[in-house]
């Protein structure tokens, strides 16, 4: 069996949905399986289907929108076929705001319209994750990647 890679590639402003994918990212190598974390910045959007497994990790910006920084690649995808591929979705939010975590949503739409399996809930974590919440963030890399394991059996 091919040896299964996970990406997460992620926008973050105040460092919050960073820190949640590199706790996902603990959870994933926890484990046994590789992944690699890039800031959406760094990510190429075709790099996705290089992977078994994906997450995309954004924050909501203004009134549920994606950030600006994540338009770019989220546009591209509509040029994937992402069949195959297992994904989810995940980023930090604000109960504040009526359209909690919507861009959270929107990624996972994208995903599955793009041929995703996508497996997970969304994860959204109010603002910076409490401890409690970085093992919440742990599991979630675990559950994905026992998900991931499945798919191939």
């Amino acid at each position: 069996m091919k040896t299964k890679q996970c990406l997460i590639v992620y926008a973050s402003m105040s460092g919050n949905t960073e820190e949640m994918a590199r706790n996902i990212g603990v959870g994933i190598q926890d484990s046994g399986v590789a992944v690699e974390i890039k800031d959406i910045l760094e990510a190429d959007t075709f790099e996705l289907q290089n992977y078994n497994g994906i997450l995309l990790g954004a924050y909501t910006w203004d009134n549920g929108s994606l950030p600006d920084e994540f338009l770019d690649f989220y546009e591209e995808m509509d040029s994937l076929d992402l069949t195959g591929k297992i994904a989810a979705a995940f980023g930090s939010c604000d109960s504040f705001y009526q359209d909690r975590g919507k861009a959270v949503d929107t990624l996972m739409e994208k995903l599955t319209e793009r041929g995703a399996d996508v497996v997970l809930d969304g994860l959204k974590i109010d603002l910076a994750p409490t401890p409690a919440e970085k093992e919440q963030c742990i599991q979630y890399g675990k559950e994905f990647v026992e998900k991931l394991i499945k798919s191939n059996d």
